[in-house]
């Protein structure tokens, strides 16, 4: 039986990603750095510990991280004070459906507490979960386990009683090795051949994830 769910933030309950991407890309490329889609990709919700040595190793030890990363920050924060923040599809539906069940619900992100909770009051979501897990809480983030073994904690739970929603590689990483019934709902990629061996389920939506919960 379940007895949590745990979700990722951005890509998976926001349609935020895209916009990372994108400013990821722009603020290194205004810093002189050829970075691509498909470079930016890869630093979804990837810790710093891992991202830093990621970035110089493709641009070189000049490769700025906290300079480069503010950049990026700024770039969305400003894209934010004219446009709402969006919510996946499915969302709130799935939300109702663990609060009716009375299935406890926690975030499980890369992002810092104080931003995570003002984007899920901003799209009026914030009381729906018992907890807010970010990897700043832990020494290791994603895509170490750390972070997922401590939401499980935090909820009094074992990680195989609990099913954790991810969109990125590492997320899904992360969640898997903690030992969490990870399902991916894919944002920017599909799964791919080694990831599709260590989820349980994929779903096209959080709507669906409904009907894996019922599944299981």
């Amino acid at each position: 039986m379940i007895k949590a769910v745990v979700f990722d933030l951005d890509g998976l309950l926001l349609d935020t990603e895209k916009l990372l991407i994108k400013f990821w890309v722009r603020s290194a490329n205004e810093a002189g750095f050829p970075m691509t889609r498909e470079n930016a990709l890869v630093l979804r919700s990837m810790h710093k510990s891992f991202a830093v040595p990621y970035l110089k190793e493709l641009f070189g030890e000049d490769f700025d991280y906290i300079k480069i990363r503010s950049r990026r920050m700024e770039l969305m924060k400003s894209y934010l004070a004219d446009n709402p923040l969006e919510l996946k599809r499915g969302a709130v539906e799935l939300l109702e459906f663990l609060k009716k069940e009375k299935i406890p619900a926690a975030v499980c992100t890369a992002t810092d507490y104080d931003r995570a909770a003002e984007y899920l009051k901003t799209t009026g979501i914030f009381g729906y979960f018992d907890r807010i897990i970010s990897a700043t809480m832990v020494e290791k983030g994603k895509p170490m386990p750390d972070v997922y073994l401590y939401a499980a904690k935090e909820l009094g739970l074992k990680p195989q009683e609990c099913i954790a929603l991810e969109d990125s590689p590492n997320g899904v990483k992360s969640a898997a090795s903690a030992g969490f019934i990870t399902v991916m709902v894919p944002d920017l990629t599909d799964p791919d051949e080694e990831l599709n061996k260590i989820i349980f389920k994929k779903a096209d939506s959080l709507i669906d994830v409904i009907d894996i919960i019922g599944s299981i």
